[in-house]
This record gives structure tokens, C-alpha cells and sequence, in this order.
């Protein structure tokens, strides 16, 4: 089954007209991106959009030979002429199925938002799950077998891929093409970066794709660290890079400190970007959480961790750390990072870069900037990524 992608932007295209955003400025060339629409075998077209006839012709297709046109979601604006030829559109009422004398089968998916989503199934048996801008699918049954390809707006709605690798509907061969591309995310690497670290990929309009091939898409790093400065966005872009998984545990070490208005209010901001279906767990006592099995782990962060590991082996007294404590927080960064090579679980840990501002003022603060900087150097060792944040920038050091 080939899917031809007419367009692969959202609703009101990239660049949207008359926006004067930098994204949309620099959406030029393969960037620019129509309204998104599936040509599927040259017999079923999802989503009829302006100009979808030239859109087909400049991809090598005709829509002469379709047979059936569907609609994902409501169509604002003035109402799209339906080129000569083709049949009107329609949507398919939810859970129902609709067979096409191609051989093709179209069932629909409700969603948790209007619109509606279409699981398509080729005569020779491949599966493809197609979804409307801004929806997630609603009410999936578990277990669920994996589609060969599914294409989603990963970017607005990660929680959607989330949901269906819940229940198995997507898997690990499954290939994840993000569609309705919008100007949230500055289009080229950046994207493809993000879409990486959700294990998609984005593909440029008019591309032919064949359903069940195999695609090499990064796979998602198991241990990656994000570093960076103090508000540099840093955990922020590591909530990011689990957002699209069911299940993820986060770990917060810096614990609730009573009567700090300020720290919780630092807590019920992170609190609030969470996905609902996330966990948290108050802790510093990272080892054994690193040798269990489960889902991702989100660490938040390693400087708080280093913190109370200073306070237990009495770091800030001079006397006691020339007395073993130096040796013990060593020992317990050796314990740390071994237990990081050695996880089977997917690690987002955060933590702060400080060894680039000034030198602190007291031997306390120089004897915790260095520490923490060892311990960066050592944790970033065992990660198949590290990336930096700044000014709300991630840039990749290794990966």
C-alpha cells in the first residue's frame, strides 16, 4: 500500500499567511508546507484541501482514479471545490467500517476532540492509522496490534502516540510520520531533531511512502542528560523527550521544603506541564529505582541529588571532608553512574551547568561547582546523548 502525502501542514498551510513568526519565515523551499492530505493507492484521498489536484500532479499521481474522499476534521473557511471527477466527500460515522471495491477497508476512530481518525487496511494487509490536527484517539482497547505506519500531529499532540503505544498500537516497527505541522516548532533540524526523540520523522510534501517498509529512523536515545543554566529551558526540553510514552516516572530530588512559597511554587509549575498519565516520586535514592525494570525514568535534577549527597558525608565541614567525606561522595558518583550503565530503563536526567559563570565566593560554593561538574562529566559519560540548553536552545554535544 502507498500512501502519497499531498500536503503534510496544518490546516491553514506553513508558512500561515500574513504571520510574521520566525518559523514561518524560514518555512521556504521543502519547508513550506501545504494542508495536510493523504492520496492512499491512488483510490482513497483523506482530507480534500485547496489545490489538491496540482498537489497530486506535481507528486507523479492523478486523482482520476480515486474512488472515495473522507474528511478528518472540520474544514473552516470558505468550503473547498471538489475538483471534476471526484466523488463528494464524507466522514464515516465512529467504529463504523467502510469497505471499498479496491479492496480497501476504512474504519473510523473516534477521537477526544472533533474530528474523526481512519484506520485503513490495504488488500495485501497493511495497516495505517491516520489522525486528524489536534485529536488524540479516544477509547482504545488494550491489547491492540501494531500498525505498520501511522501518521499523527506529533508535535501539537504527543499524548496521541503516547496512547497508542499504550496499548500496543504502536510499536517498535511501527513508522511514525508526523502530519499538520504547524509553526510551533522552527522547521529543519530542530524538528527533525524533536521528532527524533519521540521516534518520528517528518517527510516533505509530496513524498510517496510505502506502508509496512522499513524506515530508518533514530531510535530513541536510552540515556540522554540535559544540562544548562539556571531558566535556560532545560527542563522543559527533557519533558519534551518523553511526552509521546505512556507511563513515565518522574523522579524530583529536591523534596518539598515546608514553608518555601517559592520553591512550591517552582513544583506546581512543573507539575502542571505534566502529562495526567505520569507518576512522581520524591527521592534521592536514585540506584534503586535505575536497577528495577519499568517505564522511563525523568530525573529532575542531578544538582539537588548532589546536594543531599553532600550533606550526607558531611562536605561543607572542612575537617570531615579531608576526614573521608571527599572519598565517600566519590564512592557514591561511582554508585550513581555505574547503576546508569547498567539500567535497562529509558533515563532522562537533568542537571545544572555551572563552571561557565563566576567564581563563587566561598569554599563551600567553589568545593559544590566542582563537584557537580565532575559528576555531570562522569554522568554524561554513560549517556548515548547529552544536550545543552540555552536560551531555551538545545544543542547536542554527543548523539
Amino acid at each position: 500500500m502507498d500512501v502519497t502525502l499531498l500536503g503534510t501542514g496544518a490546516p491553514a498551510g506553513l508558512p500561515r499567511p500574513d504571520c510574521p513568526c520566525a518559523a514561518c519565515a524560514a518555512a521556504q523551499g521543502e519547508n513550506a508546507r501545504a494542508a495536510t492530505a493523504l492520496l492512499v493507492d491512488g483510490a482513497l484521498l483523506l482530507d480534500l484541501t485547496p489545490g489538491a489536484a496540482f498537489a497530486a500532479a506535481r507528486a507523479g499521481h492523478s486523482l482520476g482514479g480515486v474512488r472515495q474522499v473522507l474528511l478528518s476534521h472540520p474544514h473552516d473557511g470558505p468550503a473547498v471545490e471538489v475538483p471534476a471527477g471526484l466523488p463528494q466527500p464524507g466522514r464515516v460515522p465512529d467504529g463504523r467500517e467502510l469497505a471499498l471495491l479496491t479492496g480497501h477497508r476504512v474504519r473510523a476512530v473516534a477521537m477526544d476532540s472533533p474530528g474523526t481518525g481512519y484506520a485503513v487496511t490495504g488488500p495485501d494487509g497493511q495497516r495505517l492509522l491516520y489522525l486528524p490536527p489536534g485529536a488524540a484517539p479516544a477509547g482504545l482497547e488494550e491489547p491492540a496490534e501494531p500498525y505498520d505506519m501511522v501518521l499523527a500531529d506529533v508535535v501539537g499532540r504527543p499524548d496521541a502516540l503516547a496512547r497508542l503505544r499504550a496499548v500496543g498500537a504502536a510499536g517498535p516497527t511501527t513508522d511514525v510520520v508526523a502530519v499538520h505541522l504547524d509553526h510551533d516548532v522552527p522547521p529543519g533540524p530542530e524538528l527533525a531533531r524533536r521528532l527524533a526523540a519521540a521516534g518520528a520523522r517528518a517527510v516533505p510534501d509530496g513524498a510517496t511512502l510505502v506502508v509496512g517498509a522499513y524506515e530508518d529512523v533514530p531510535d530513541v536515545p536510552r540515556r540522554t542528560l540535559v544540562l544548562g543554566g539556571a531558566r535556560s529551558g532545560k527542563s522543559v526540553e527533557a519533558e519534551r523527550r518523553l511526552e509521546s510514552f505512556p507511563d513515565v516516572l518522574y523522579v524530583a530530588t529536591g523534596g518539598t521544603r515546608g514553608g518555601d512559597s517559592e520553591w512550591a511554587a517552582r513544583v506546581s509549575a512543573h507539575r502542571e506541564r505534566r502529562p495526567g498519565s505520569w507518576r512522581t516520586v520524591e527521592t534521592c535514592d536514585l540506584v534503586p529505582l535505575l536497577e528495577e525494570d519499568g517505564p522511563p525514568l525523568l530525573v529532575d535534577c542531578l544538582s539537588l541529588w548532589l546536594t543531599d549527597a553532600m550533606d550526607a558525608v558531611g562536605a561543607w565541614d572542612d575537617a570531615e571532608w579531608a576526614d573521608g567525606g571527599e572519598r565517600a561522595l566519590a564512592e557514591r558518583v561511582r554508585e550513581l553512574t555505574e547503576a546508569v550503565r547498567h539500567t535497562r530503563r529509558t533515563l532522562v536526567a537533568v542537571s545544572n551547568e555551572v563552571g561557565s559563570g563566576i567564581v563563587p565566593a566561598t569554599a563551600s560554593g567553589r568545593r559544590y561547582r566542582d563537584e557537580l561538574g565532575r559528576l555531570n562529566t562522569a554522568f554524561a559519560g554513560e549517556c548515548e546523548q547529552v544536550l545543552l540548553v540555552v536560551a531555551g536552545q538545545a544543542l547536542v554535544l554527543r548523539g
